[in-house]
C-alpha cells in the first residue's frame, strides 16, 4: 500500500510543480523601469510600429538601430507590442513601472499630505506622483515658471507663477 501511495505522492508533486511553472509569468517577458526613468531595449528586426497599452503608465520611443526607449510615466503595469510592416506581433512584453529607486529621495508626511524631496546633500522639492495636491501644484508651478524663463519667456513665466513662487 505504501508503494502505491508513494507513487501517487510523487505524481502529485510532479503535477503540482508543472502547474506552478505553467502559471508563473516568464521573467524575460517583463520589463521593469522606475518612475521618471528610461530603459533601453533591443528590438527584433523588422519592427515598424510600437503600441503601449496605457500611455499614462509608460511611454516608448522607437530609435534607429533597433533600439527602443521605454520611460516610466505612472505606477502600475501595461503591455508593449512591437509590430512588423504586416501588422504581425514580433514582440510582446509586460512593462512594470516601480516607484523611484533613488537613495537621495526623502518623503515627508504632514498628516495625510505627502511631500517628496531630493537630498544630494541639500534637500530640494521633487515632483513625485502621490505627493499632496498643494505641494505638487506649487512645486510644478515653480518648475514651469523656471522652464519658461529659461526658454526666453521670463516676464510671462513670472506672472504665471503662483504668488508664493514670485
Amino acid at each position: 500500500m505504501s508503494a502505491v501511495f508513494g507513487r501517487h505522492s510523487l505524481l502529485f508533486g510532479v503535477l503540482t510543480c508543472a502547474l506552478l511553472v505553467a502559471a508563473a509569468p516568464a521573467q524575460a517577458d517583463t520589463v521593469t523601469v522606475n518612475l521618471d526613468q528610461a530603459r533601453l531595449l533591443k528590438l527584433p528586426g523588422r519592427v515598424t510600429t510600437i503600441v503601449i497599452g496605457n500611455p499614462l503608465i509608460a511611454d516608448a520611443t522607437l530609435q534607429s538601430g533597433g533600439m527602443l526607449v521605454v520611460t516610466g510615466k505612472g505606477y502600475g503595469a501595461t503591455n508593449l507590442l512591437a509590430l512588423d510592416r504586416d501588422g504581425r506581433v514580433v514582440m510582446s512584453k509586460l512593462v512594470q513601472v516601480l516607484g523611484p529607486a533613488s537613495e537621495d529621495l526623502v518623503v515627508v508626511y504632514k498628516g495625510v499630505a505627502r511631500e517628496s524631496y531630493s537630498c544630494t546633500p541639500e534637500c530640494h522639492p521633487r515632483i513625485t506622483l502621490g505627493d499632496g495636491k498643494e505641494f505638487f501644484g506649487e512645486t510644478i508651478g515653480q518648475s514651469s515658471a523656471r522652464n519658461g524663463a529659461a526658454q526666453g519667456g521670463g516676464a510671462a513665466a513670472a506672472s504665471a507663477a503662483p504668488p508664493s513662487a514670485r
